[in-house]
Protein backbone atom coordinates (compact mmCIF):
# COMPACT_ATOMS: atom_id res chain seq x y z
CA UNK A 1 0.00 0.00 0.00
CA UNK A 2 1.20 3.52 -0.76
CA UNK A 3 1.25 6.20 1.92
CA UNK A 4 -1.83 7.86 0.39
CA UNK A 5 -4.90 5.99 -0.84
CA UNK A 6 -6.64 7.36 -3.92
CA UNK A 7 -9.98 6.87 -2.18
CA UNK A 8 -9.26 7.84 1.41
CA UNK A 9 -11.92 7.54 4.14
CA UNK A 10 -11.48 11.24 5.00
CA UNK A 11 -12.57 12.21 1.47
CA UNK A 12 -15.35 9.58 1.23
CA UNK A 13 -18.11 12.18 1.44
CA UNK A 14 -16.63 13.71 -1.71
CA UNK A 15 -15.97 10.63 -3.88
CA UNK A 16 -19.28 8.99 -2.93
CA UNK A 17 -21.07 12.04 -4.36
CA UNK A 18 -18.62 13.04 -7.12
CA UNK A 19 -16.94 9.87 -8.46
CA UNK A 20 -14.68 11.77 -10.90
CA UNK A 21 -13.16 13.97 -8.17
CA UNK A 22 -10.33 11.61 -7.03
CA UNK A 23 -8.80 11.20 -10.51
CA UNK A 24 -9.13 14.94 -11.16
CA UNK A 25 -7.48 15.79 -7.83
CA UNK A 26 -4.63 13.41 -8.65
CA UNK A 27 -3.68 15.73 -11.53
CA UNK A 28 -3.49 18.77 -9.23
CA UNK A 29 -0.72 19.64 -6.76
CA UNK A 30 -1.39 19.12 -3.08
CA UNK A 31 -1.19 22.46 -1.30
CA UNK A 32 0.39 22.25 2.17
CA UNK A 33 -1.63 24.00 4.84
CA UNK A 34 -0.64 25.31 8.25
CA UNK A 35 -4.04 24.16 9.52
CA UNK A 36 -3.28 20.63 8.33
CA UNK A 37 0.10 20.74 10.07
CA UNK A 38 -1.55 21.99 13.26
CA UNK A 39 -4.00 19.10 13.04
CA UNK A 40 -1.17 16.59 12.65
CA UNK A 41 0.70 17.91 15.71
CA UNK A 42 -2.52 18.13 17.76
CA UNK A 43 -3.32 14.49 16.87
CA UNK A 44 0.13 13.44 18.09
CA UNK A 45 -0.46 15.28 21.39
CA UNK A 46 -3.82 13.52 21.78
CA UNK A 47 -2.30 10.14 21.00
CA UNK A 48 0.53 10.34 23.55
CA UNK A 49 -1.76 11.91 26.18
CA UNK A 50 -4.30 9.10 25.74
CA UNK A 51 -1.60 6.43 25.87
CA UNK A 52 -0.28 7.90 29.12
CA UNK A 53 -3.77 8.02 30.64
CA UNK A 54 -4.55 4.43 29.71
CA UNK A 55 -1.07 3.25 30.78
CA UNK A 56 0.17 2.38 27.29
CA UNK A 57 3.34 4.46 27.82
CA UNK A 58 5.24 5.68 30.86
CA UNK A 59 5.58 9.31 31.96
CA UNK A 60 9.15 9.50 30.65
CA UNK A 61 8.03 8.60 27.12
CA UNK A 62 5.16 11.09 27.34
CA UNK A 63 7.55 13.88 28.40
CA UNK A 64 10.01 12.99 25.63
CA UNK A 65 7.32 13.12 22.92
CA UNK A 66 5.75 16.35 24.20
CA UNK A 67 9.16 18.01 24.42
CA UNK A 68 9.83 17.13 20.78
CA UNK A 69 6.37 18.28 19.62
CA UNK A 70 6.86 21.64 21.34
CA UNK A 71 9.71 22.38 18.94
CA UNK A 72 7.33 22.35 15.97
CA UNK A 73 6.63 25.78 14.47
CA UNK A 74 2.85 25.32 14.77
CA UNK A 75 2.93 24.27 18.43
CA UNK A 76 0.35 25.93 20.69
CA UNK A 77 -0.11 25.24 24.41
CA UNK A 78 -3.83 24.96 23.69
CA UNK A 79 -3.06 21.53 22.23
CA UNK A 80 -2.33 20.22 25.72
CA UNK A 81 -5.71 21.48 26.91
CA UNK A 82 -7.66 20.02 24.00
CA UNK A 83 -5.83 16.70 24.40
CA UNK A 84 -6.76 16.56 28.08
CA UNK A 85 -10.40 17.27 27.26
CA UNK A 86 -10.37 14.61 24.52
CA UNK A 87 -8.94 12.05 26.94
CA UNK A 88 -11.55 12.96 29.58
CA UNK A 89 -14.28 11.99 27.12
CA UNK A 90 -12.51 8.77 26.17
CA UNK A 91 -12.30 7.91 29.88
CA UNK A 92 -16.02 8.55 30.34
CA UNK A 93 -16.83 6.23 27.43
CA UNK A 94 -14.53 3.52 28.75
CA UNK A 95 -16.20 3.71 32.17
CA UNK A 96 -19.63 3.07 30.64
CA UNK A 97 -18.66 -0.55 29.92
CA UNK A 98 -19.51 -3.17 32.55
CA UNK A 99 -15.95 -4.51 32.30
CA UNK A 100 -12.69 -2.88 31.27
CA UNK A 101 -12.78 -2.53 27.46
CA UNK A 102 -10.03 -3.25 24.95
CA UNK A 103 -8.55 0.13 23.89
CA UNK A 104 -6.08 0.96 21.11
CA UNK A 105 -4.88 4.22 19.56
CA UNK A 106 -3.86 5.23 16.03
CA UNK A 107 -4.97 1.90 14.63
CA UNK A 108 -4.31 1.37 10.92
CA UNK A 109 -7.23 -0.46 9.31
CA UNK A 110 -7.63 -2.07 5.89
CA UNK A 111 -10.89 -1.25 4.10
CA UNK A 112 -9.94 -2.65 0.69
CA UNK A 113 -12.78 -5.19 0.95
CA UNK A 114 -15.10 -2.25 0.29
CA UNK A 115 -12.91 0.45 -1.32
CA UNK A 116 -10.09 -0.48 -3.73
CA UNK A 117 -6.60 -0.16 -2.23
CA UNK A 118 -7.98 1.92 0.66
CA UNK A 119 -6.96 2.08 4.30
CA UNK A 120 -7.43 4.44 7.21
CA UNK A 121 -6.25 5.23 10.70
CA UNK A 122 -8.59 5.27 13.71
CA UNK A 123 -7.66 7.71 16.48
CA UNK A 124 -9.20 5.46 19.13
CA UNK A 125 -10.83 2.03 19.04
CA UNK A 126 -12.72 0.54 21.99
CA UNK A 127 -14.28 -2.91 22.29
CA UNK A 128 -16.41 -4.02 25.20
CA UNK A 129 -19.34 -6.41 25.57
CA UNK A 130 -21.26 -6.28 22.30
CA UNK A 131 -20.15 -2.75 21.28
CA UNK A 132 -17.41 -1.26 19.12
CA UNK A 133 -16.64 2.45 19.62
CA UNK A 134 -14.66 4.50 17.10
CA UNK A 135 -13.59 8.01 18.11
CA UNK A 136 -12.19 10.54 15.66
CA UNK A 137 -10.48 13.69 16.93
CA UNK A 138 -10.78 16.87 14.87
CA UNK A 139 -8.75 19.94 15.78
CA UNK A 140 -10.73 22.39 13.66
CA UNK A 141 -12.83 25.10 15.27
CA UNK A 142 -15.13 25.92 12.36
CA UNK A 143 -18.38 24.12 11.65
CA UNK A 144 -19.12 21.02 13.78
CA UNK A 145 -18.73 17.77 11.84
CA UNK A 146 -21.70 15.46 12.35
CA UNK A 147 -21.05 11.76 13.12
CA UNK A 148 -24.52 10.79 11.83
CA UNK A 149 -24.01 8.27 9.00
CA UNK A 150 -20.56 9.79 8.55
CA UNK A 151 -18.89 7.75 5.76
CA UNK A 152 -15.35 8.34 7.05
CA UNK A 153 -16.12 6.86 10.45
CA UNK A 154 -18.29 4.09 9.02
CA UNK A 155 -15.39 3.00 6.80
CA UNK A 156 -13.08 3.10 9.83
CA UNK A 157 -15.57 0.90 11.68
CA UNK A 158 -15.68 -1.61 8.81
CA UNK A 159 -11.89 -1.77 8.86
CA UNK A 160 -11.84 -2.24 12.64
CA UNK A 161 -14.39 -5.06 12.41
CA UNK A 162 -12.19 -6.84 9.89
CA UNK A 163 -9.03 -6.31 11.95
CA UNK A 164 -10.45 -7.49 15.25
CA UNK A 165 -12.84 -10.18 14.02
CA UNK A 166 -10.51 -13.01 15.15
CA UNK A 167 -10.60 -11.58 18.70
CA UNK A 168 -14.22 -10.51 19.11
CA UNK A 169 -16.04 -12.26 16.27
CA UNK A 170 -19.81 -12.58 16.54
CA UNK A 171 -19.92 -10.99 20.01
CA UNK A 172 -20.16 -7.52 18.49
CA UNK A 173 -23.69 -6.31 17.76
CA UNK A 174 -23.50 -2.50 17.83
CA UNK A 175 -21.19 0.24 16.57
CA UNK A 176 -20.97 3.78 17.94
CA UNK A 177 -18.89 6.48 16.28
CA UNK A 178 -17.89 9.75 17.93
CA UNK A 179 -16.39 12.93 16.54
CA UNK A 180 -14.63 14.96 19.23
CA UNK A 181 -13.99 18.65 18.51
CA UNK A 182 -12.82 20.11 21.84
CA UNK A 183 -12.18 23.59 20.45
CA UNK A 184 -15.90 24.04 19.77
CA UNK A 185 -17.11 21.79 22.60
CA UNK A 186 -18.65 19.20 20.26
CA UNK A 187 -18.60 15.49 21.23
CA UNK A 188 -21.49 13.97 19.30
CA UNK A 189 -22.00 10.27 18.64
CA UNK A 190 -24.10 8.04 16.40
CA UNK A 191 -24.98 4.35 16.74
CA UNK A 192 -25.98 1.59 14.33
CA UNK A 193 -25.99 -2.20 14.41
CA UNK A 194 -23.17 -4.24 12.94
CA UNK A 195 -25.61 -5.65 10.38
CA UNK A 196 -26.64 -2.14 9.30
CA UNK A 197 -22.98 -1.18 8.96
CA UNK A 198 -22.18 -4.24 6.85
CA UNK A 199 -25.20 -3.58 4.62
CA UNK A 200 -24.03 -0.01 4.10
CA UNK A 201 -20.55 -1.31 3.29
CA UNK A 202 -21.96 -3.46 0.49
CA UNK A 203 -23.79 -0.44 -0.94
CA UNK A 204 -20.50 1.49 -1.04
CA UNK A 205 -18.65 -1.10 -3.15
CA UNK A 206 -20.05 -0.18 -6.60
CA UNK A 207 -19.70 3.56 -5.93
CA UNK A 208 -16.12 3.10 -4.76
CA UNK A 209 -15.33 1.02 -7.84
CA UNK A 210 -16.71 3.76 -10.11
CA UNK A 211 -14.62 6.41 -8.37
CA UNK A 212 -11.50 4.24 -8.48
CA UNK A 213 -11.92 3.61 -12.23
CA UNK A 214 -12.80 7.25 -12.94
CA UNK A 215 -16.31 6.57 -14.21
CA UNK A 216 -19.44 8.67 -13.68
CA UNK A 217 -20.08 12.40 -13.71
CA UNK A 218 -18.91 15.47 -11.84
CA UNK A 219 -21.41 16.51 -9.19
CA UNK A 220 -20.90 19.69 -7.18
CA UNK A 221 -22.10 20.15 -3.60
CA UNK A 222 -20.94 20.95 -0.07
CA UNK A 223 -18.33 18.19 -0.44
CA UNK A 224 -16.37 20.47 -2.81
CA UNK A 225 -15.00 22.56 0.05
CA UNK A 226 -11.78 20.58 0.58
CA UNK A 227 -11.37 19.36 -3.00
CA UNK A 228 -8.17 20.44 -4.73
CA UNK A 229 -10.30 21.58 -7.68
CA UNK A 230 -12.41 23.87 -5.49
CA UNK A 231 -12.64 27.22 -7.30
CA UNK A 232 -11.55 25.95 -10.73
CA UNK A 233 -13.99 23.07 -11.32
CA UNK A 234 -16.38 23.81 -14.19
CA UNK A 235 -19.16 21.63 -12.76
CA UNK A 236 -18.97 23.66 -9.57
CA UNK A 237 -19.00 26.93 -11.53
CA UNK A 238 -22.05 25.86 -13.53
CA UNK A 239 -23.89 24.92 -10.34
CA UNK A 240 -23.05 28.18 -8.56
CA UNK A 241 -23.76 30.48 -11.50
CA UNK A 242 -27.02 28.65 -12.15
CA UNK A 243 -28.08 28.95 -8.50
CA UNK A 244 -29.94 32.18 -9.20
CA UNK A 245 -31.21 31.31 -12.69
CA UNK A 246 -34.47 29.91 -11.37
CA UNK A 247 -34.84 32.48 -8.61
CA UNK A 248 -37.45 34.48 -10.54
CA UNK A 249 -39.69 31.42 -10.50
CA UNK A 250 -39.51 31.36 -6.71
CA UNK A 251 -40.71 34.96 -6.41
CA UNK A 252 -44.47 35.03 -6.19
CA UNK A 253 -44.70 38.30 -4.33
CA UNK A 254 -45.55 41.27 -6.63
CA UNK A 255 -44.19 43.74 -4.04
CA UNK A 256 -41.03 45.76 -4.76
CA UNK A 257 -39.60 44.39 -1.50
CA UNK A 258 -38.43 40.87 -0.75
CA UNK A 259 -40.71 38.86 1.51
CA UNK A 260 -39.34 36.81 4.43
CA UNK A 261 -39.59 33.64 2.34
CA UNK A 262 -37.72 35.29 -0.54
CA UNK A 263 -34.99 36.52 1.81
CA UNK A 264 -34.62 32.91 2.96
CA UNK A 265 -34.11 31.82 -0.66
CA UNK A 266 -31.46 34.51 -1.26
CA UNK A 267 -29.61 33.57 1.93
CA UNK A 268 -29.68 29.87 1.11
CA UNK A 269 -28.36 30.35 -2.42
CA UNK A 270 -26.03 33.24 -1.63
CA UNK A 271 -24.05 31.59 1.17
CA UNK A 272 -22.58 28.89 -1.06
CA UNK A 273 -22.11 31.42 -3.88
CA UNK A 274 -19.98 33.70 -1.66
CA UNK A 275 -17.91 30.76 -0.43
CA UNK A 276 -17.32 29.60 -4.01
CA UNK A 277 -16.43 33.16 -5.13
CA UNK A 278 -13.75 33.36 -2.41
CA UNK A 279 -12.34 30.02 -3.59
CA UNK A 280 -12.15 31.34 -7.16
CA UNK A 281 -10.35 34.48 -5.93
CA UNK A 282 -7.81 32.33 -4.07
CA UNK A 283 -7.13 30.20 -7.17
CA UNK A 284 -6.90 33.30 -9.35
CA UNK A 285 -4.28 34.82 -7.05
CA UNK A 286 -2.25 31.60 -7.18
CA UNK A 287 -2.41 31.63 -10.98
CA UNK A 288 -1.31 35.26 -11.26
CA UNK A 289 1.56 34.68 -8.81
CA UNK A 290 2.65 31.75 -10.99
CA UNK A 291 2.94 34.07 -14.00
CA UNK A 292 -0.41 33.35 -15.68
CA UNK A 293 -2.62 36.14 -17.03
CA UNK A 294 -6.23 36.70 -16.03
CA UNK A 295 -7.97 39.37 -18.15
CA UNK A 296 -8.91 42.42 -16.10
CA UNK A 297 -6.90 41.51 -13.00
CA UNK A 298 -3.42 41.97 -11.56
CA UNK A 299 -1.65 41.38 -8.25
CA UNK A 300 -0.88 44.39 -6.07
CA UNK A 301 0.82 44.75 -2.70
CA UNK A 302 -1.65 44.58 0.17
CA UNK A 303 -1.65 46.68 3.31
CA UNK A 304 1.07 46.13 5.89
CA UNK A 305 1.88 47.59 9.29
CA UNK A 306 5.16 48.96 10.56
CA UNK A 307 7.24 46.74 12.83
CA UNK A 308 10.50 46.92 14.79
CA UNK A 309 13.67 45.52 13.26
CA UNK A 310 14.97 45.05 16.82
CA UNK A 311 12.30 45.72 19.46
CA UNK A 312 14.57 45.28 22.50
CA UNK A 313 17.14 47.80 21.26
CA UNK A 314 14.42 50.28 20.27
CA UNK A 315 12.73 50.15 23.68
CA UNK A 316 16.07 50.36 25.50
CA UNK A 317 16.93 53.51 23.55
CA UNK A 318 13.58 55.09 24.48
CA UNK A 319 14.28 54.48 28.17
CA UNK A 320 17.85 55.75 27.86
CA UNK A 321 16.41 58.91 26.29
CA UNK A 322 14.31 59.54 29.38
CA UNK A 323 10.97 58.11 28.25
CA UNK A 324 9.22 56.71 31.31
CA UNK A 325 8.86 52.91 31.46
CA UNK A 326 5.13 53.27 32.18
CA UNK A 327 4.73 55.04 28.83
CA UNK A 328 6.44 52.19 26.97
CA UNK A 329 4.95 49.16 28.68
CA UNK A 330 1.39 48.18 29.56
CA UNK A 331 0.86 46.10 32.69
CA UNK A 332 -2.23 43.99 32.09
CA UNK A 333 -3.32 40.58 33.45
CA UNK A 334 -3.55 37.53 31.23
CA UNK A 335 -6.96 36.86 29.69
CA UNK A 336 -9.40 34.37 31.18
CA UNK A 337 -8.72 31.91 28.34
CA UNK A 338 -4.93 32.22 28.74
CA UNK A 339 -5.13 31.54 32.49
CA UNK A 340 -7.39 28.52 31.92
CA UNK A 341 -4.86 27.12 29.46
CA UNK A 342 -2.00 27.56 31.94
CA UNK A 343 -3.83 26.20 34.98
CA UNK A 344 -5.92 23.51 33.32
CA UNK A 345 -9.72 23.47 33.26
CA UNK A 346 -10.23 21.59 36.55
CA UNK A 347 -7.89 23.76 38.65
CA UNK A 348 -9.18 26.94 37.01
CA UNK A 349 -12.79 26.05 37.90
CA UNK A 350 -11.79 25.11 41.44
CA UNK A 351 -9.96 28.37 42.10
CA UNK A 352 -11.96 31.03 40.27
CA UNK A 353 -14.96 29.31 38.68
CA UNK A 354 -17.38 31.30 40.84
CA UNK A 355 -16.11 34.56 39.31
CA UNK A 356 -16.70 33.50 35.71
CA UNK A 357 -19.85 34.26 33.77
CA UNK A 358 -20.76 34.02 30.11
CA UNK A 359 -23.00 36.87 28.89
CA UNK A 360 -25.52 36.34 26.14
CA UNK A 361 -23.89 36.37 22.70
CA UNK A 362 -24.63 38.86 19.96
CA UNK A 363 -27.55 37.81 17.69
CA UNK A 364 -26.14 35.91 14.70
CA UNK A 365 -27.92 34.58 11.64
CA UNK A 366 -27.74 30.78 11.31
CA UNK A 367 -29.46 27.95 9.47
CA UNK A 368 -32.49 26.36 11.13
CA UNK A 369 -30.54 23.11 11.33
CA UNK A 370 -27.87 24.76 13.55
CA UNK A 371 -27.61 22.91 16.88
CA UNK A 372 -27.52 26.14 18.92
CA UNK A 373 -30.63 27.26 20.80
CA UNK A 374 -32.71 29.93 19.07
CA UNK A 375 -32.11 33.50 20.27
CA UNK A 376 -35.16 35.21 21.74
CA UNK A 377 -35.06 39.00 21.76
CA UNK A 378 -37.45 41.18 23.73
CA UNK A 379 -38.99 42.33 20.44
CA UNK A 380 -39.64 38.72 19.39
CA UNK A 381 -41.22 37.92 22.76
CA UNK A 382 -43.44 41.00 22.49
CA UNK A 383 -44.44 40.10 18.93
CA UNK A 384 -45.51 36.68 20.16
CA UNK A 385 -47.70 38.21 22.87
CA UNK A 386 -49.21 40.66 20.39
CA UNK A 387 -50.07 37.80 18.02
CA UNK A 388 -51.77 35.82 20.79
CA UNK A 389 -53.84 38.83 21.84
Amino acid sequence: MSSHALLSPSSAHRWLNCPLAPRLEATLPEKPSEYAREGTVAHSVCEITAKKKFKKVKAAEYNRVIKKLKTDAVWDDEMLHTAETYVEHLTERAMEFANEPYIAFEVKVDISDYVPEAFGRCDCVMFGGDTLIITDYKHGKGVPVSPDENPQLMLYALGALKLYKPLFGAALKNVTVYIDQPRINAYDGWTCTVDELLTWGESVKPKAQMAFMGFGEYHAGDWCRFCRANGICKAQAEQQIGAFDDFSAAIGNPSALLSSAEMGEVLKRGETLVSWYESVKEKALESLLNGEKIPGYKVVEGRSTRCWTDQDKALDRLQESGVDRAVIYDSVPKTLAQLEKLLGTAKFKELVGEFVTKPQGKPTLALETDSRKEFNSAAADFAGVATQS
